[in-house]
């Protein structure tokens, strides 16, 4: 397995504060079976480290890794805040896509509302090759409550990835069942665990893959896999409905809504 959004660095950001922890998680990633994780440290406001520093803490801990004999590979990465001037850090040679091979980008959206430039900035870095992944909707207000937004994103050709402790009611009912309800239909394409810790948000995946299997069916945690593999390796992701679209409908959101505003 591929774990595509890991806050693993030690001490860039509210990930991991230190090479202990970082290693810690690294050891619970590989007892779950993941091969690989893509680093992903927060680039925003609060937290700005350059390119260039980014990959060699990436090259580090790997080493790290080597010495102490776990058998990870960590991939470079970072989760972006949607700013307006994306296109332009990218255009300058600034930012850094999954696995920096120049295909696809980790985004996040500010946490109370979608910003009017939304549509324009992403839409420009996919006219630079890029298609940007929308980090956890399922945990977007707005996103939540209009699900037509994340729709129309994703009819242009945008991804989403939605958080693995989602899907295990980690962040409640609410999340959990949007989740499950963007994955089925094909509004979710990714599932990466944005690990932060040892303890808590942990660098697992199995267990929500098993609670996707079980509500959707094995083709779909095949297909989640194979998009984890095709964004690393550089390749198009496949954005069909991980798993059948039951047969609750209309109904089946308007009581998840309804739940939301209570």
């Amino acid at each position: 397995m591929i774990d595509l959004h890991v806050h693993i660095l030690p001490g860039l950001d509210d990930g991991a504060p230190d090479p202990g922890e970082a290693l810690s998680m690294a050891w619970l990633a590989v007892e779950d079976g993941i091969e690989s994780l893509v680093a992903t440290p927060h680039i925003n406001g609060q937290y700005r480290p350059e390119r260039g520093f980014l990959l060699g803490v990436v090259e580090q801990l790997n080493n790290l890794l080597l010495k102490y004999g776990i058998p990870l590979q960590v991939l470079p990465g970072a989760e972006y805040l949607l700013e307006p001037d994306l296109p332009e850090r990218l255009d300058r040679g600034e930012l850094i896509t999954i696995n920096d091979g120049g295909r696809c980008l980790l985004v996040e959206l500010p946490a109370a509302f979608v910003p009017p430039y939304t549509e324009r900035v992403l839409y420009e870095l996919q006219l630079r090759g890029v298609t940007p992944v929308i980090a956890h909707p399922e945990r977007h207000a707005s996103f939540c409550r209009r699900p037509e937004l994340l729709q129309a994103l994703v009819s242009r050709g945008m991804a989403a990835q939605v958080t693995a402790g989602s899907l295990t009611g980690m962040f409640g009912r609410v999340a959990a069942r949007m989740a499950f309800y963007f994955l089925e239909r094909g509004l979710a394409h990714l599932v990466a665990s944005d690990a932060h810790s040892s303890t808590g948000r942990k660098p697992v995946l199995s267990p929500a893959l098993a609670e996707v299997e079980r509500r959707l069916g094995a083709e779909a945690v095949r297909k989640i896999i194979d998009n984890s593999r095709r964004v690393v390796e550089g390749q198009a992701l496949s954005l069909e409905p991980a798993g059948k679209v039951p047969a609750r409908g209309r109904g089946f959101l308007r009581a998840v809504l309804e739940r939301f505003r209570r």
